[in-house]
């Protein structure tokens, strides 16, 4: 197991530095970087004026040289004012200019991520607060999904053809089928809507006092969580993936019900609840296993949608900024979290594959 976990570590650094070295490239295109001079220094600057620009914030060395400065393998580049003080990569994400007082390397190595230039804050601090905020709404999704994807895909496996099996069968493949955007929106008019939807019947009614059953704006979840103000954005991401963990929790647990042990302990008279519960329920859940895990980077990085469109201002929301405002430093560090996510319960899925099946040996 050691030397496993040593080589998938190992796969796992080449992976990161091959993947991050592509997102830098794309980010760093002369065309990315001519859009952040602009928005930096002006829109109306000339070419002559861009290039200055680029040439004084270390943008016009090579490619893998800036690369090897963003990971810390590589000194920052520095610059010495007419005034005698000094400029630089280092100098800059330090806040100072007396020469020497800036340490040579200054990347990911080192701990430093960079400045975001949408934000005006350090990124650690951009990403480390999105990242919390994100992490909430994943566990809250996690919470809400996983128990009715499993139960909706173990009540449809255990009686193939059934009449159980083709309801709850289509309304996985239905919640599948819809995308976050349709079924937020959907979950907006009907519930968070005061002109359309099932609020201003209610308000009619007298059953609720504000203008909207739930509220469309999950920004305020930040401040405190309640069932009004995340209930929505939670139960839009969870219907889209609880589809699919149901799917194929009921294809995993058909194929285990028509297993040998299974008919040999029906034979013995083992109660039909008894046999589910101990014999099939733990074969069942390896594919849903790793499909669960493999749905936590999803959702890290899935939620874009679903965090712009409800305005709560997780990791996906800062993605989309970083994006829509070319900033180049805070969207390497988040993919520098994505690929580590991605890979980390990639691993944690192998592991699982052998606490779940004793039959599965690393070698």
């Amino acid at each position: 197991m050691l030397f496993f976990l040593a080589r998938r570590v190992g796969v796992m650094l080449v992976t990161a530095l091959c993947l991050t070295f592509v997102v830098f490239y794309l980010t760093n295109i002369p065309a990315k970087l001519e859009t952040l001079a602009k928005t930096q220094a002006g829109s109306r600057i000339s070419d002559a004026e861009v290039a200055s620009w680029l040439d004084r914030n270390g943008y016009n060395q090579p490619m893998l040289v800036r690369y090897g400065e963003w990971l810390g393998v590589a000194r920052g580049w520095t610059r010495q004012l007419d005034d005698g003080s000094m400029t630089g990569r280092c100098y800059l994400l330090t806040g100072t200019t007396i020469p020497g007082a800036a340490p040579e390397r200054c990347g990911l190595v080192q701990g430093h991520w960079g400045n975001s230039t949408r934000f005006r804050a350090p990124v650690a601090e951009v990403i480390g607060a999105r990242l919390g905020a994100t992490g909430m709404l994943m566990l809250w999704v996690l919470i809400v999904m996983v128990p009715m994807a499993l139960i909706v895909g173990v009540l449809a496996g255990m009686r193939e053809g059934s009449r159980t099996d083709r309801t709850l069968s289509t309304f996985a493949i239905a919640s599948t089928a819809t995308p976050e955007y349709v079924s937020g929106v959907v979950f907006i008019a009907l519930l968070a809507s005061s002109t359309v939807g099932l609020s201003p019947l209610l308000v009619s009614w007298g059953w609720i006092e504000g203008p909207v059953l739930f509220q469309g704006n999950a920004r305020s979840a930040l401040e405190g969580i309640t069932f009004w103000n995340f209930a929505l954005p939670v139960m839009t991401v969870a219907l889209y993936g609880m589809g699919y963990v149901a799917r194929i929790t009921r294809a995993s647990m058909t194929e285990v019900m028509t297993q040998q042990y299974i008919r040999t302990a029906r034979l013995k008279g083992v109660s039909f609840p008894s046999i589910v519960l101990r014999h099939a329920l733990r074969n069942a859940l390896i594919a849903p296993f790793t499909v669960i895990m493999l749905q936590i980077p999803w959702l890290l990085n899935g939620v874009v949608i679903v965090e712009v469109l409800f305005s709560y201002p997780g990791f996906g929301w800062t993605l989309f900024e970083a994006a829509a405002n070319n900033d180049i430093e805070l969207l390497l560090a988040a993919s520098v979290v994505a690929v580590l996510v991605v890979l980390v319960t990639q691993l944690i899925s192998d592991i699982g594959y052998v606490w779940l099946n004793p039959r599965i040996r690393v070698t």
